[in-house]
């Protein structure tokens, strides 16, 4: 039977669509190859023959399909740009060279704070005014006005002289690399001429306002702090107890001004300020190595790390025996060391963290115990101050 003309040409156009679809996929063009940014070491000779017959592109004017090149862009960047760039460029090398800072007079009041270090002699004041209140005898508000203010002048001129002379190596502090004589903040001979206004009326005061026994101590604790304390720091680890010497005489200038005498009261509350600063220093340096090799310092914690540790908890002990010394030398009652055995139980649970562990975190803790644990243990001696005349009163005249 003779096929119909219909199914002929369906079979003729199916046939020539299968022979398109074949036909396609034999003459597929094949992708391109990118040429990659960087010109990878080939073995044949040939494709280093194709690359070097690469022609440069001439067109000078940008296409659309394409990325300029770097030349392209420097070529086309307008002049300002380019101005603008050096001038960045040159305010980035001005901000980095050092530059003197002009004085201005409102800011004098604040760089003089810290130039004295304003905290640090607070804390020498009212050491020193606990000491006066715990002696004996009745309180002599204008005494006590004098010997603090002596006293305070007199920390402020130590302060002074001591940046004065540590400028070269507290630059390379973190921890004091702002301090005002090393940001050029104050000439050092203005700070040179404050610590001498502040001295030479300090000690004064001390001498004729109250007492020369207070006022010869204030001017041997200056002396102690500039030219002891001061350089051996750079020379042996004994600078930390030549420091806590410094440190424990403010209480004792406040005793020798209420009663004119050095008497076993005066030496118990410098002890007490003589071993807390072991705690507190210690591991407030604990946390500075770094900065303290950096400043070329020689401290316990970086180059005797076990004796620091050691020390810190010895003098934390120590308070525990210097507190139940107060009523025995009858400057407290029996009630100071007991209720004073909470913070000194904890004080010296700290120290022994310390000692154990020895990281950061529990010298953090430490540290941050000794700056409430003075003032509170302080508190605590005045309100278990033994009353003057204390003891048993004989029997009256007859």
């Amino acid at each position: 039977m003779a096929a119909s003309p219909h199914t002929l040409s369906s079979r003729l156009l199916t046939y020539v669509t299968q022979l398109n679809r074949s036909h396609n996929q034999q003459v597929r063009p094949k992708p391109e190859s990118v040429a990659s940014p960087f010109l990878e070491k080939t073995s044949s000779g040939q494709a280093k023959a194709e690359i070097y017959e690469m022609r440069p592109l001439s067109p000078p004017s940008l296409s659309l399909s394409r990325k300029p090149n770097e030349k392209e862009l420097i070529e086309l960047e307008p002049d300002s740009v380019i101005e603008d760039s050096i001038d960045v460029g040159k305010e980035t090398k001005e901000e980095k060279r050092w530059k003197e800072m002009k004085l201005q007079v409102y800011d004098l009041p604040g760089i003089l704070a810290r130039l004295s270090k304003i905290k640090l002699t607070a804390l020498v004041v009212s050491t020193t005014a606990a000491g006066f209140a715990l002696a004996p005898g009745p309180f002599d508000w204008p005494c006590f006005l004098l010997t603090s203010v002596g006293t305070g002048l007199a920390s402020c001129a130590a302060n002074s002289i001591n940046q004065f002379f540590e400028v070269p190596f507290d630059s390379n502090m973190n921890r004091t690399k702002n301090r005002p004589l090393v940001r050029g903040q104050i000439s050092p001979l203005l700070a040179v001429s404050f610590a001498t206004c502040c001295a030479v009326p300090g000690v004064a005061i001390l001498t004729l306002g109250v007492n020369p026994l207070t006022g010869a101590l204030g001017l041997f604790n200056i002396f102690l702090y500039t030219c002891c304390y001061t350089p051996l720091k750079r020379i042996s680890i004994a600078n930390t107890w030549v420091g806590a010497v410094v440190g424990a005489i403010p209480p004792v200038m406040g005793w020798t001004a209420a009663t004119g005498s050095l008497d076993a009261g005066a030496f118990l509350l410098g002890g007490i300020l003589y071993s807390w600063q072991f705690p507190h220093f210690n591991a407030l340096s604990w946390g500075l190595r770094e900065d303290y090799s950096r400043g070329g310092y020689c401290m316990m914690s970086v180059t005797h790390p076990g004796l620091c540790r050691r020390v810190a908890l010895r003098h934390c002990l120590a308070l525990l025996v210097l507190s139940a010394a107060a009523p025995v030398l009858d400057i407290t009652t029996w009630t100071f060391p007991i209720t004073a055995l909470p913070i000194n139980a904890y004080i010296s649970y700290l120290g022994f963290r310390f000692y154990v562990d020895a990281d950061r975190r529990s010298s953090r803790r430490l540290f941050f115990c000794s700056l409430w644990h003075l003032p509170l243990l302080l508190l605590l001696m005045l309100t278990c101050k033994r009353p003057s005349g204390g003891g048993d009163a004989g029997p009256p005249p007859s």
